[in-house]
């Protein structure tokens, strides 16, 4: 009997390196694999921050590119060329008020109707659409 117990000690006494040094190899590579994993996931980051960099970038060339067309060196005229479309927005805006007001005194029952919830929606889709479709692109 001590002499079967002796063998199978002997021979798992000479199988355990071998079984460590597996499963050693084993968690090594999937250690290593953790590893692979994070680094892809880094790199993925780094290409969607320089990505987002880019279209900043791009974003800002633009803007610079719109309103380089607003200076002309002549004060007086840059004055005017940067009146012109909120005088022109507070003009019909007034006039918008004024027809309103009329209709008011008129028929008081009518002052929001379909075409004043156009006038309304394309006015913000206006003010509001470039920013939210220059968001909609990135996306």
């Amino acid at each position: 009997m001590m002499t079967l117990i002796g063998t199978l000690l002997g021979f798992l006494g000479a199988a355990f390196p071998e079984i460590m040094k597996l499963y050693r190899d084993r968690s090594d590579k999937a250690h290593e694999l953790a590893i692979m994993d994070r680094q892809m996931e880094m790199q993925k980051q780094g290409h969607a921050q320089r990505l987002e960099a880019i279209e900043r970038i791009t974003d800002a060339a633009e803007m610079q590119t719109l309103y380089r067309t607003f200076h002309s060196g002549v004060s007086w005229v840059d004055a005017l060329n940067a009146t012109v479309r909120p005088v022109l927005a507070y003009a019909f805006f007034a006039l918008y008020a004024y027809v309103k007001i009329t209709q008011a005194i008129h028929t008081p029952w009518r002052l929001w109707d379909e075409e004043d919830q156009a006038i309304f929606a394309s006015i913000m889709s206006f003010y509001f659409g470039h920013r939210a479709m220059r968001h909609f692109r990135k996306r």
